[in-house]
This record gives C-alpha cells, sequence and structure tokens, in this order.
C-alpha cells in the first residue's frame, strides 16, 4: 500500500519472502540512488525496530560519533580531577 507525501518522503508496506528478503520500492530506490551493488547498513534494536542506512555516509557518522565519545569522555576525566 503506498500513500501520497511530498517528494522527499516515501511510505509503502512491503512483503517478506520465504528468504527472508524483502524488496526496496523503486521509488525508494531512486530517492536514495540506491544501485545493484551497493551496500546498506541493517541496524536493529529490539524495542526500537530496523533502520537501513546507505553504508559509506554511515562510516562517516560513525567515525564523527567515536570522536565526539572520545572527546567527551575526556573532558569528564579532566572534570573529576
Amino acid at each position: 500500500m503506498k500513500m501520497k507525501l511530498p517528494k522527499d518522503k516515501f511510505l509503502s508496506t512491503v512483503r517478506v519472502g520465504d528468504k527472508g528478503q524483502i524488496v526496496i520500492p523503486k521509488e525508494v530506490r531512486d530517492l536514495f540512488e540506491i544501485e545493484p551493488g551497493d551496500s546498506l547498513l541493517l541496524m536493529a534494536d529490539k524495542k526500537k525496530g530496523i533502520a537501513i542506512v546507505g553504508f559509506d555516509g554511515m562510516v562517516d557518522f560513525m567515525d564523527e560519533s567515536i570522536r565526539q565519545a572520545r572527546k567527551a569522555q575526556q573532558e569528564q576525566k579532566g572534570e573529576q580531577k
């Protein structure tokens, strides 16, 4: 079932196949420029659900997250002295 939304949004149901696979709708592949052979990162949290993101952008995000966490950790150590 597809709903009419703004051009930068998409909402649809997908069906899980016998092998646990889903098809990413063409509109979503076009929206995110997903091509055959692209790597995607699937993240799952039992309470929050499943998210699929582009792998390339996620590497940059993870690098920045680690950098920020280390900075916060160093600042916290400095406050404890």
